[in-house]
């Protein structure tokens, strides 16, 4: 039997505050450590540097050298609305301060990924303490501290997931703790995350309607009035950018329409092999760069569109294959393939069939915040099962995974194990 969350929360010993500071260190320290040894700030110089920060990257030279928020691919193709814009200056304000592809560049950035990733380990604590109890929390922490598969985009990658998983984790405890108290700062707070997850990545936007409805008991409207304009505040400098510039409404980013082209096409096979504008074809670039990027992307999504209806069944196909692979792993080429791509996939499928568990647990056992565990594990995969998908479109989910990982574990009735193995034992001796 778990005792009620609130009353966890209030009987939580003072060192709980020492012990949340403790981990976040601890997760910090390790992970500055993996950078500096096993050197991942020194990244890849191929096509370019394209590998350090891709789209980001390119978008952040651009910035950084003056040309503005633009040229996301080869050369001089102008203006552009490829990526969310927030991670995306945050590069090109590292590479103005510290120099344009630089190592000290990627050190500064990784270590900023470290730090959202660390934290990430005490809102899991907290979490996991509002939820489950404060056993689960102190284990779901350490878990996300020190486990290599919650460090390894925040040192490896110049890209927004530890800032995207470390903001809708954000998003999900604050709304936990809104259920508790509905307060005018905790609104205001609430508008806020939710525009900065929009401008880091668009996509967890999903869920915002289903915390609103989970808070919908003793909500008051004014409330949620002022948490929409903070929101749409947040947003309406760049929309704004966006229309000046293309004289269209983009109210985020622009390339959903080339990434479908890309997932659903006759050549595609489910997996996210290729590039979806090829640096290397120079004609693409060149179109690409004549009619402007919000058209290019606009006239690849028609043909997407135009080939799914023609192919209903291959689209279901693919749909399949890619659901499987976003909780299963997303192979590598056979030349990668090993016994630690094994390994890899094997963890990568346990992790997620450990979440799905504890989701579907916490559910069938009514346990705090459980709709809105089901919900996102519902939801937030939906947009990659139809597009596109690769192993790091999990990582939003990872910090919810650990949480219902531990507690599906420690769930387990342990006196029937060892009641079963101590029959089995004297069965034995006798």
């Amino acid at each position: 039997m778990f005792v009620d969350s609130s009353q966890q929360i209030a009987a939580a010993p003072a060192s709980d505050k020492k012990l949340q500071i403790r981990i976040f260190w601890v997760a910090f320290l390790v992970r500055v450590a993996y950078i500096l040894l096993a050197h991942t700030y020194k990244i890849r110089l191929t096509d370019d540097h394209f590998e350090f920060g891709w789209e980001m990257g390119r978008i952040g030279r651009a910035l950084a050298t003056g040309h503005g928020y633009s040229d996301p691919f080869t050369g001089h193709t102008g203006p552009s609305a490829w990526t969310p814009p927030l991670y995306t200056y945050l590069v090109g304000g590292v590479f103005k301060v510290f120099g344009v592809y630089s190592r000290l560049s990627a050190f500064v950035l990784l270590t900023f990924n470290s730090l959202l990733s660390a934290y990430t380990a005490v809102l899991c604590y907290e979490i996991g303490l509002r939820c489950f109890g404060r056993k689960c929390a102190v284990w779901s922490g350490w878990m996300w501290a020190l486990y290599p598969a919650a460090l390894q985009y925040a040192v490896r990658w110049v890209w927004e997931m530890s800032a995207t998983a470390a903001l809708f984790a954000g998003i999900l405890l604050l709304t936990l703790r809104l259920r508790d108290e509905q307060t005018v700062r905790r609104w205001a707070f609430f508008g806020l995350l939710w525009g900065l997850l929009a401008l880091t990545n668009p996509t967890p936007l999903l869920m915002m309607p289903f915390c609103l409805l989970y808070l919908a008991r003793g909500i008051k409207i004014r409330q949620v009035v002022l948490a929409g304009v903070v929101f749409m505040a947040v947003l309406a400098p760049w929309s704004a950018r966006n229309y000046l510039v293309f004289h269209r409404f983009i109210p985020l980013r622009d390339n959903f329409g080339a990434e479908n082209f890309e997932g659903n096409s006759d050549w595609s096979v489910g997996f996210p092999w290729g590039r979806t504008v090829p640096l290397e074809n120079r004609q693409v670039i060149a179109y690409y760069a004549r009619v402007g990027e919000p058209e290019f992307s606009a006239e690849r999504g028609r043909t997407a569109t135009a080939w799914i209806h023609e192919h209903p069944l291959r689209f279901v196909e693919l749909s399949i294959k890619r659901a499987w692979m976003y909780w299963a792993g997303v192979p590598k080429s056979v030349q990668e393939a090993g016994v630690l791509e094994y390994g890899r996939l094997m963890s990568f499928q346990f992790l997620s069939l450990c979440g799905l568990l504890g989701a579907i647990l916490a559910a069938s056992c009514r346990r705090r915040g459980w709709f809105l565990f089901v919900c996102s594990m519902v939801l937030l995969p939906l947009p990659y099962y139809l597009v596109t998908v690769q192993a790091r479109f999990r990582h939003v989910l990872e910090p919810l995974i650990c949480v219902l990982g531990v507690y599906l574990f420690q769930s387990a009735d342990r006196t029937r194990v060892w009641s079963y193995f101590g029959k089995r034992t004297a069965g034995i001796g006798g």
